[in-house]
C-alpha cells in the first residue's frame, strides 16, 4: 500500500472513530487529524471538509455491501435450500462487527441529514445484491412466480432482519429467537407467496 493511501486509510478509520464517539455534528477535525496521526493540512489534502470525510464513509460501506458474492441459482439444488443459504449468509453479514459498527456511525447520520440519506439510498438502490439476483435467476426459470425481484428480496430480507438484525442493531443484543427457524419459516413464508403458478 502507497504510503498516501495508507494515510487516507489512517485518516478514515480515525473519522469512523471519532463520528461513533463524538456523533458526526460535535466531531472535530483536529481530533480526527490527531488520532490519524497527520497534520490537519495532510487531512484536507484528502478530505475538503468533515461532509466530504463523512460522504468517504458512506462509500466505503456501499462499497462493503458491493463486495458481497453474488448468488447463483442452480436448478438441481432445492429452491429453499438456497434461499435458506442466501438469507443466512446476508444476516451474517450484516451482524459483523464491523459492518454493524459502520452501519450504526452511518444510519445515524442519515437520520439526521434526508438530503444525504436520499443520496446514499439512491447509491444503494443501484446495486444489485446477491438475494436479488438468485430470485431473479429462480423467477427466470420458473421456479418462482414473475415479480419484481428487487420488491421479493426486500420482503423476504425485511422479514428476516426484524427478528435477525435490527435488535442487535437498535439494542446490542441478539432477539433470544432461534435463528435458523426463524430463517426457514421466513423462505417458507416467502415460498408461498412466490411459488411458480398453476
Amino acid at each position: 500500500m502507497k504510503l498516501t493511501e495508507k494515510k487516507r486509510k489512517d485518516i478514515l478509520d480515525a473519522a469512523v472513530r471519532e463520528f461513533r464517539e463524538q456523533g458526526f455534528p460535535a466531531a472535530r477535525v483536529n481530533r480526527i487529524a490527531e488520532l490519524a496521526e497527520v497534520s490537519k493540512r495532510t487531512l484536507y489534502k484528502h478530505f475538503e471538509s468533515k461532509e466530504m470525510l463523512f460522504q468517504a464513509i458512506t462509500d466505503v460501506l456501499l462499497e462493503e455491501i458491493a463486495t458481497v458474492p453474488k448468488l447463483h441459482f442452480t436448478p438441481e439444488v432445492p429452491l429453499r435450500e438456497q434461499l435458506v443459504a442466501a438469507v443466512k449468509d446476508n444476516v451474517a453479514h450484516l451482524t459483523a462487527e464491523h459492518y454493524m459498527g459502520l452501519n450504526r456511525l452511518v444510519m445515524s447520520e442519515l437520520l439526521r441529514d434526508q438530503d444525504l440519506a436520499q443520496a446514499f439510498l439512491a447509491k444503494a438502490a443501484a446495486q444489485d445484491g446477491p438475494v436479488t439476483g438468485l430470485i431473479s435467476q429462480a423467477m427466470q426459470a420458473g421456479a418462482l412466480r414473475q415479480a419484481k425481484p428487487g420488491f421479493a428480496a426486500g420482503q423476504l430480507l425485511a422479514m428476516a432482519k426484524h427478528f435477525l438484525v435490527w435488535p442487535e442493531f437498535l439494542m446490542g443484543a441478539k432477539a433470544e429467537v432461534d435463528p435458523d427457524a426463524v430463517i426457514a419459516d421466513c423462505v417458507d413464508m416467502f415460498l408461498a407467496h412466490y411459488g411458480p403458478e398453476g
